[in-house]
């Protein structure tokens, strides 16, 4: 099993954009195994400590049953066509790859 936590940093204004991008590209995580455990999106409050200036507009914690599923999820055609909404509206992202201890 392959566990993702992303970070995802959205561009002041982008929101609606990038939230137009998942409504496209989450409902394809099925299609390759996937599924989406947690989708947060918190409140600076919600934060002790941290180094960065910025908090994350949304936080996710993907699984994925291989490596293979998880690559066949991020070259689908029906993904890739719309990773324009995304390049629009991310600023960045902090992608951890792990497993489960």
């Amino acid at each position: 099993m392959i566990y993702i936590t992303q970070l995802i940093f959205v561009k002041p204004g982008k929101e609606e954009i990038f939230l137009e991008f998942e409504s496209k590209v989450l409902p394809l995580l099925q299609k390759h195994g996937g599924e989406i455990t947690y989708r947060v999106r918190p409140e600076k409050e919600s934060f002790i400590d941290h180094t960065e200036g910025e908090t994350p507009y949304e936080i996710h914690f993907v699984t994925f049953p291989s490596e293979a599923d998880l690559q066949g999820y991020m070259k689908d055609d029906s993904r890739l066509k719309f990773m324009h909404l995304k390049e629009e509206s991310v600023r960045s992202t902090l992608l951890v790859k792990g497993e489960r201890m």
